[in-house]
């Protein structure tokens, strides 16, 4: 299992995602419901439109879940001297 490098303010956004995301579901669970209560399934565009959502949520929870618990946080603050490394913030000057 790899670790994967994040900043901290990386980490913040993907934690934010996975909050959003995961407040949406309940929301999309009444959709498909009402969507299902349309009638014939096959030619439900509003059904398969919210179970494509309902899919794509899952997958991207289940991606974020993986990143986050292999996340090595990197603190971009206590980086110094004249290593390149993740997160360094580096100046090129044109000579």
């Amino acid at each position: 299992m790899t670790k994967v490098p994040l900043t901290t303010r990386g980490e913040g956004q993907l934690r934010e995602e996975l909050k959003r995301l995961k407040a949406e579901r309940p929301h999309l669970s009444a959709a498909i419901g009402v969507a299902r209560e349309h009638g014939d399934l096959r030619e439900n565009a509003e059904y398969h439109a919210a179970r494509e959502r309902q899919s794509y949520i899952e997958g991207r929870l289940a991606e974020l879940e993986d990143v986050i618990s292999r996340a090595d946080v990197i603190d971009t603050s206590k980086l110094t001297g004249d290593v390149v490394c993740f997160g360094a913030i580096v100046l090129v000057v044109d000579e």
